[in-house]
């Protein structure tokens, strides 16, 4: 399968800490690759440097194609960035946030690129509403809309669930999956477990300024000794109890 994402060797300090100690990894064209680690380990500064907002001390990082040092600009024709905080202007309605990219795009037609997004993201009744009115599930469908204006190859996606109530972060995995459906290498950074589980075609885990594994959860599942098998009384999850009381509510 075609490479979408590599990267050797990538290395970066700040001052005297050394925060990336030669990373190795690639993605997959259409895939989602999900990157794990705890605060700190150093995903968002390898996201930066993939999307060209940092440099790199060392190493190298190819992007659909292009050294993200020597060929910035080629790079980010290709890619779009979605950050923790969803990044849309409150003041605009979700109608014009979509034309504003559009323009920022130089592309033909842009209220239609907008209504067109409005429709995929089911956004349309609320897109003549100031993004400041919208939920945190419906605020973040509209930065994810903005990132696929101009129809990017590949898109990051740093820990796009953080803040999110459960509804919202269900609302974004079922996003992402149709985006990945659709074509797109989506490469996505999460401290959730299950977000990855849920997700993911390959994990790789980020500790201590390298990946120490990397692979699918199946392969992953086989790192660890046979679980032990024991007769017990399965307990739903907090989430599981909370949405199926939200699903009853809205059924009446």
């Amino acid at each position: 399968m075609e490479t979408a994402i590599e990267v050797k060797g990538l290395r970066k300090s700040y001052k005297d800490a050394e925060v990336l100690k030669g990373v190795d990894f690639n993605v997959r064209r259409g895939e989602i690759f999900a990157l794990l680690g705890s605060n700190g380990a150093g995903k968002t500064t390898i996201v930066r440097i993939l999307t060209t907002l940092l440099k790199q001390g060392g190493g190298t990082a190819v992007v659909n194609g292009f050294d993200v040092a020597s060929n910035p600009e080629n790079v980010r024709h290709a890619i779009s960035l979605t950050g923790q905080f969803a990044a849309v202007d409150e003041i605009l309605t979700g109608r014009e946030n979509l034309i504003l990219i559009a323009k920022l795009r130089h592309l033909k037609h842009p209220r239609q690129v907008a209504d067109d997004m409005l429709k995929r993201f089911g956004l349309t009744d609320a897109a003549d509403r100031k993004a400041s009115t919208y939920s945190g599930g419906m605020r973040r469908r509209l930065d994810i809309a903005l990132s696929l204006v101009g129809n990017p190859r590949i898109i990051f996606l740093d820990e796009p669930t953080t803040g999110l109530d459960p509804e919202a972060r269900i609302e974004v995995w079922k996003t992402v999956k149709e985006l990945a459906d659709g074509g797109t290498t989506i490469f996505l950074t999460t401290q959730y477990l299950e977000e990855a589980e849920q997700l993911a075609d390959r994990i790789a885990i980020l500790h201590e300024g390298r990946i120490i594994t990397n692979g699918t959860l199946e392969e992953l599942k086989k790192l660890f000794p046979p679980a032990k098998v024991e007769y017990v009384e399965k307990q739903p999850s907090l989430e599981e109890i909370f949405l199926a009381i939200i699903g009853n509510k809205e059924g009446k």
